[in-house]
């Protein structure tokens, strides 16, 4: 199916490798322009064919300096992908809720959901005169948040509030929002022998590839599998494309089947 994207315009944050890194591909794959945003630019991201800027967008200042630049390569800004996050990596992610101190809650915060609103208040303009579109990238963990560490997933949980009230204010004024939320794709916060899901092997007093093969099906994944990143990009590609004109405010989630989301 053509998305009738070619010539469009589009900044991608958080977009060095994984779901950002796809998510780039895929809509450079329809024809759009892309300005691809990460604290540190990977090799595959260089060769993306993106316009490529390094920002902290967990910053005051970050997101709205990725803005700025992108309306001088673009001119005007079609579609917001707010993918950046993080906080459910590291050590200490297993602690529950007492392991977590200010600075964990406020730095997760500041990336996972301040970075989607300010950098969303920088492009409002150019989106509203486009009748342009944002989605977010939330997660299965804001449905589920025991899911994970505490303020990884209710900060997510704020981002799909966020997705919502935003759609109700903006969509009549001809922007479209929506939000999608995976659940275990198969990116480097799993499998990397010392990501999350090593910590969370750990924990359990696994071997990390067996925590990996039995996770799917523990995770009442019906498909038996992780999801892969291209998956999730085609889901985003859609959801900017005119065939979803209508679709405004909603919540995807993308998870494998789970019987355990609710």
């Amino acid at each position: 199916m053509d998305m009738r994207l070619t010539g469009g315009t589009a900044v991608v944050t958080g977009a060095s490798r994984g779901l950002g890194l796809a998510i780039v591909r895929a809509l450079i794959a329809e024809g759009m322009r892309v300005v691809a945003a990460a604290r540190t630019i990977s090799p595959a991201l260089k060769e993306s064919g993106a316009t490529v800027v390094t920002a902290d967008l967990s910053t005051a200042g970050g997101p709205a300096e990725v803005i700025e630049r992108a309306l001088a390569e673009l001119g005007e800004i079609d579609l917001l992908v707010n993918n950046v996050g993080g906080g459910d990596g590291g050590e200490g992610q297993t602690d529950g809720f007492l392991g977590f101190d200010d600075e964990a809650w406020r730095s997760t915060y500041d990336l996972n959901f301040l970075s989607a609103v300010r950098a969303t208040r920088a492009a409002l303009p150019s989106l509203l005169r486009r009748g342009g579109t944002v989605i977010n990238m939330s997660s299965m963990g804001a449905r589920m948040p025991q899911s994970g560490p505490m303020p990884y997933t209710t900060s997510k949980a704020a981002l799909t509030a966020f997705g919502k009230a935003l759609a109700e204010e903006f969509g009549p004024q001809g922007v479209r929002v929506a939000t999608v939320s995976p659940g275990a794709v198969r990116t480097s916060l799993w499998e990397d022998p010392n990501g999350y899901g090593a910590a969370v092997a750990a924990a359990h007093g696994m071997e990390h590839e067996q925590f990996l093969a039995g996770l799917p099906s523990n995770a009442g994944m019906t498909t038996g599998r992780f999801i892969e990143p291209e998956e999730v990009a085609a889901l985003v590609t859609y959801l900017a494309s005119p065939h979803a004109g209508s679709i405004s405010g909603a919540d995807y989630v993308i998870d494998g089947g789970s019987i355990k989301t609710t």
